[in-house]
């Protein structure tokens, strides 16, 4: 503020000592003509105290610029983390919502400039609404009618920018579905992880030209908005150009009729000019801060979507031993004409393992996401030692369940991380890392890396050591041990990535681990199903079979027959 008002006043100041120099330089001549010496010493002190004057403006001007510079890196970083924190707070639907993506993408790729710029526009529109106070004060003794056409000729060209802000803004608008169709293009190319099959299947080619296309079809619109925006700015600011020099005309005559004198003359060309730009500044900042507004209100919309409220403040259940019911539960995701799940009905109690089985798209993985509460029931409710979910403390109820997803993240940290990752309270306990990578069978390839458990682990930093999917398998069952509150663990297809015999070998460490708990495991290998005490054949959502294997071997329905199909795969030709 204080850099604003100095930068804001001082160029009036400076022009009316650049005014009081130019008289008495004429006025030092006559006196010199007349009486052949003359005192300099008034002129150099108005020179002094003018050098001083511009000496201030360019130390405003720097101090403003270093101030810009660090509000810039300060205030990034908060809507950034006012974006995150946001995220933190939305529900999964609304993570697998397109259009949630493209206000994502709308309020991200805005979020580090366009806060600052609307501050930065404040400031100049009040420095410059200070300048121009200090330069009507002056101009207004040559004629009223010159602020008016200062105002008057700058006019046009605010009306013109307001307008194509606007179209600016809502070809942004268009543009985000398909900007993040580009992203998604540009990770495929240039991820390690897309990049193998990329160059294998020779798909290189095929997704850079859609790439072009896509930055074709973008920037076609882009180039003529463009144009048309500079060429009615260079018409319109003709006007400006020539109401200045219609000032000029008018100035001069009046200076050649002796009406003002020549130090006067230059004041008021060079606060006629001042005020020009300072009016057009002024004007752009007002049509600017409206497109920061425009753009503003992608972030607003983002942080404004709506929150589903994780109420739930119990502990602990009526019925302790009662386990994990689902009443009639049914799901079904947005959009979708189908239900995912269909009225599911099952109990599980302490110390039981249940395993869900059926084709992909059967609703398995979706029932694990409605008892974590990342998804809500669209009816029935789902109960643990007597109490419905939602009554819990969604901290307390995540505390109890160790989940590894079929599709679990890979973090590029520390493998100690990686682990710690299952137990934010013990992220850097090392002794817990250990105890959890020893009962994930991780233990034994860790102590082979270069620096065990602190070894950086994927290819992003440097010294990043790859796993194979194995491995990567077997941190991520460490991760779920590493939740030693939790009664619950979930295994959805733990062991894909491993062999037989590797799986053999967690399974039978597994069960001898996991007596006490109630275990959920989703696997496409019967070898593995036939262990649980409980197996739910799940097909379009729906219960098709229950029963343990000896049970649904019997019935010599489904299951059966899906079991004795992958039986088939290991046994001789006969």
């Amino acid at each position: 503020m204080l850099l604003t008002l100095i930068a804001g006043v001082l160029p009036a100041v400076a022009a009316y000592l650049g005014q009081l120099i130019v008289d008495g330089v004429l006025l030092s001549i006559d006196t010199y003509q007349q009486q052949g010496a003359v005192d300099c010493t008034p002129v150099m002190q108005l020179l002094l105290l003018e050098g001083i004057v511009i000496t201030l403006i360019a130390a405003a001007g720097r101090g403003l610029s270093a101030q810009q510079s660090l509000l810039k890196a300060l205030m990034g970083q908060r809507v950034n983390v006012m974006i995150l924190e946001k995220a933190q707070t939305l529900s999964l639907v609304q993570f697998e919502d397109s259009e949630f993506y493209d206000k994502l993408t709308r309020a991200r790729r805005e979020a580090s400039t366009r806060p600052l710029a609307l501050v930065n526009k404040t400031f100049s529109l009040l420095q410059n609404a200070i300048a121009l106070f200090s330069f009507a004060i002056l101009l207004i003794q040559f004629s009223p009618w010159a602020l008016l056409v200062l105002f008057l000729a700058a006019l046009p060209v605010f009306i013109s920018e307001a307008k194509f802000s606007g179209d600016a803004f809502q070809l942004s608008r268009w543009r985000s579905p398909e900007l993040r169709r580009q992203m998604y293009l540009e990770t495929l190319l240039a991820r390690e992880d897309s990049i193998k099959e990329v160059k294998l299947f020779g798909l290189g080619s095929l997704l850079l030209e859609r790439y072009k296309a896509i930055f074709n079809t973008l920037f076609g619109a882009e180039k003529k908005l463009i144009i048309r925006r500079d060429l009615w700015g260079f018409i319109l600011g003709l006007l400006g150009t020539l109401a200045f020099y219609a000032a000029y005309a008018w100035i001069v005559i009046e200076t050649i009729q002796g009406a003002i004198t020549l130090g006067q003359m230059t004041m008021y060309l060079l606060v006629f000019k001042q005020g020009q730009t300072a009016i057009s500044s002024n004007l752009t900042a007002i049509s600017g801060m409206y497109e920061d507004n425009l753009y503003l209100s992608n972030l607003y919309e983002y942080l404004e979507q709506p929150v589903i409220s994780e109420s739930g403040q119990a502990t602990a259940g009526p019925l302790p031993q009662d386990g994990i019911r689902f009443e009639q539960v049914s799901f079904t995701y947005p959009c979708a004409s189908k239900p995912a799940l269909h009225q599911i009905n099952l109990h599980l109690k302490p110390g039981e393992s249940l395993a869900l089985v059926g084709e992909n798209g059967s609703g398995k993985t979706t029932l694990i996401k409605l008892l974590t509460r990342l998804y809500q029931p669209s009816e029935g409710r789902i109960l643990l030692d007597g109490l419905d979910i939602n009554d819990w403390c969604p901290t307390r109820l995540r505390e109890r369940i160790g989940v590894i997803f079929q599709d679990f993240v890979r973090y590029q940290f520390l493998v100690g991380e990686n682990l710690g990752a299952g137990d934010v309270g013990a992220f850097d306990d090392e002794v817990r890392w250990q105890e959890a990578g020893q009962l994930g069978l991780a233990d034994p390839f860790i102590q082979q890396l270069p620096a065990a458990y602190h070894t950086q682990l994927g290819r992003w930093f440097k010294g990043g050591q790859e796993l194979s999917g194995g491995q990567w398998q077997k941190i991520a069952l460490g991760r779920a041990f590493m939740r030693t509150k939790a009664d619950i663990l979930v295994l959805d297809e733990p062991t894909a990535a491993m062999d037989a015999e590797a799986e053999a070998q967690v399974f039978e460490h597994f069960r001898s681990h996991a007596t006490q708990r109630m275990v959920i495991l989703i696997s496409h290998r019967f070898s593995t199903v036939r262990m649980a005490d409980r197996i739910l054949l799940l097909r379009g959502g729906e219960v098709l079979e229950q029963g343990n294997h000896a049970t649904l071997m019997a019935q010599q329905g489904r299951y059966a027959e899906l079991f004795q199909l992958q039986a088939r795969g290991y046994l001789p030709d006969t």
